[in-house]
């Protein structure tokens, strides 16, 4: 059986005889992994099953500039797609993040902010080929699309001032929020006429504790414009697997994920939320891509810990199938390397037993 056969077959629960895998490495585990190895794509070198496609952008960072006083410092750069600045930190790859928009006062400021055109600012043209490629190549063509409408609309107009927005001037924060919802949606549109087979959605609505806002606000707010994002894409092609990824507790909400069309649900983050638990309550609906602790099992676990952890996600979350195993986050440098020798070592011998 194909790669593609078993990823479809575990992602939609008909068979537990494959667990896909992939992780997310930092600056400087990347470069323990090329001194180690030689080679410089993990993503090959490991055999990910997945692989992310985006299109190139055409544009720059020019046309933000009047929205940063610090354009132009060392240290300081904007994000050339939604125009975030960022200033360097001085931890790792960390950076603090500077929103263009927060002392935007009026809806006109909101609307005349320059956005990226979703069909005149990317290079569109090579993703079917590219798409193609990867399919025949055995591999899952994935349409990488988090930070989808709530992350994206709070870097741009900041975190505090948005959430005042959604309380006190509701009609700047819808101003915004439909804004990213449109480009969202041609967004999803393109991808599925490519023929992604995976639209990676989500946004980070939750802390560790319970959610960032009220279910209420999610409910007024993004789901509905998440709706439309998913209606879009299934328009399109039916068949194309809907992710969502959401840091901490969303338990809140899986059910409205589960009601507009969410089908992986991802990170399942073990320090805050049970996946076995999780997998007893919605795993007839929902698959789960995660579930290996970045804060405790990979970090701080000794590579025996680690093997222990990844047994029991996939005898326990991926009974029935439903499991896509990696790590709930891109792996920072406490992770000691053995760890992740350990945790690809189980999923690979796991996969190899059930040829």
């Amino acid at each position: 059986m194909s790669i593609r056969d078993k990823f479809f077959k575990a992602m939609r629960r008909e068979s537990e005889n494959f667990v896909p895998f992939e992780f997310s490495l930092c600056p400087s585990l990347y470069e323990k992994f090329v001194r180690k190895t030689g080679e410089k794509d993990y993503v090959d070198y490991f055999k990910f099953p997945v692989r992310s496609i985006t299109p190139e952008f055409l544009g720059n960072s020019e046309r933000f500039a009047k929205y940063h006083k610090q354009a132009g410092e060392d240290g300081f750069g904007i994000d050339s797609e939604w125009g975030m600045g960022h200033k360097a930190g001085s931890v790792a790859h960390f950076t603090q993040m500077i929103s263009p928009l927060t002392n935007a006062g009026s809806i006109t400021e909101i609307m005349e902010y320059p956005l990226p055109d979703p069909n005149k600012d990317y290079d569109w043209a090579p993703i079917e080929e590219k798409v193609r490629q990867i399919k025949n190549n055995d591999l899952i063509a994935v349409a990488p699309m988090e930070f989808t409408i709530f992350e994206i609309s709070w870097y741009i107009r900041g975190m505090e001032q948005f959430m005042m927005d959604m309380l006190l001037e509701p009609e700047l924060a819808e101003a915004l929020l439909d804004r990213i919802c449109a480009i969202r949606c041609e967004t999803a549109y393109r991808y599925a006429m490519a023929g992604c087979d995976v639209l990676r959605l989500g946004d980070d609505v939750s802390t560790q504790l319970d959610m960032m806002i009220s279910p209420a606000q999610y409910r007024h707010f993004i789901k509905p414009r998440l709706k439309k994002v998913i209606e879009t894409a299934k328009s399109i092609k039916p068949d194309i697997i809907i992710f969502y990824h959401g840091d901490g507790n969303l338990q809140s909400i899986i059910p409205d994920l589960i009601e507009v069309g969410v089908e992986i649900l991802n990170p399942v983050q073990p320090e805050c939320m049970d996946p076995i638990e999780i997998k007893k309550l919605y795993g007839d609906k929902l698959s789960f891509w995660g579930t290996l602790g970045t804060q405790t099992t990979m970090p701080f676990g000794t590579a025996e810990e680690v093997r222990a952890v990844c047994k029991e996600m996939i005898e326990k979350v991926g009974r029935g199938g439903g499991l896509f195993l990696a790590p709930t986050h891109l792996l920072e440098p406490e992770v000691p390397f053995e760890n992740i020798e350990a945790f690809i070592g189980v999923v690979t011998e796991y996969n190899k037993s059930l040829k």
